[in-house]
């Protein structure tokens, strides 16, 4: 799994950080989307999941592993 995120789509919501916030922060000074690890362990990684999900703008992109089985 591997994650990247759009800083110009950010909002600033904070859902990422809320939801996973070993894998995503905010940026004290703009209050948007900082990644801190692009490809999560696997306990990460549902959160990250739930994290995409829960993004208001769509913001963070999700990319599974080429035959990881979405893992």
């Amino acid at each position: 799994m591997g994650l990247s995120v759009d800083r110009e789509r950010c909002i600033g919501a904070g859902m990422c950080a809320m939801t996973a916030p070993a894998v995503f922060d905010q940026d004290p000074d703009d209050g948007l989307v900082v990644l801190l690890d692009a490809e999560p362990a696997a306990a990460d990684r549902a959160a990250a999941r739930m994290a995409a999900g829960v993004c208001p703008s769509g913001a963070i992109v999700l990319r599974d592993a080429p035959g990881s089985g979405g893992a």
